[in-house]
């Protein structure tokens, strides 16, 4: 009989991509099913979510405001960090996160992506070896 006060520790990443870190800046569903993928396969996967939170927190019915069910499933295995990319002073966050990144993915069209400063070229030049 296991004593109910011990929690079970938490298990330990497992699959392909472990070590691999992946800031994840996509939103709506494709962007974000790719990056749970990555997840799935032990990626640590860093969301960036706006202020308001990701959409999907509220496509569909949830217990809980801002946790439908489309959400719970598209953010399983990954942390989520809230970042308003549009405010200069969270650049250096942001750029914290790319450098410690092996991975970016985003599926920001090319001119929000470039007012950002958020290209291939700028990630680049945070860190010379991401993957983008």
């Amino acid at each position: 009989m296991s004593d109910l006060r011990t929690p079970n520790p938490p298990e330990k990443p497992s699959g392909p991509l472990v070590g691999i870190r992946v800031l994840d800046l996509t939103s709506v569903v494709m962007g974000p099913y790719a990056t749970q993928m990555l997840g799935d396969l032990g990626a640590d996967v860093v969301k960036i979510e706006e202020p308001a939170g990701d959409l999907s927190r509220s496509m569909g019915p949830g217990r809980q405001r801002g946790m439908s069910g489309t959400a719970l499933n598209l953010h399983r295995n990954k942390r989520s960090v809230l970042l308003d990319l549009k405010d200069p002073t969270n650049r250096p966050v942001l750029e914290a996160l790319v450098r410690r990144s092996d991975v970016v993915v985003t599926n920001l069209r090319p001119g929000p992506l470039s007012r950002l400063g958020l290209g291939y070229e700028a990630c680049r030049q945070i860190r010379s070896d991401v993957i983008f």
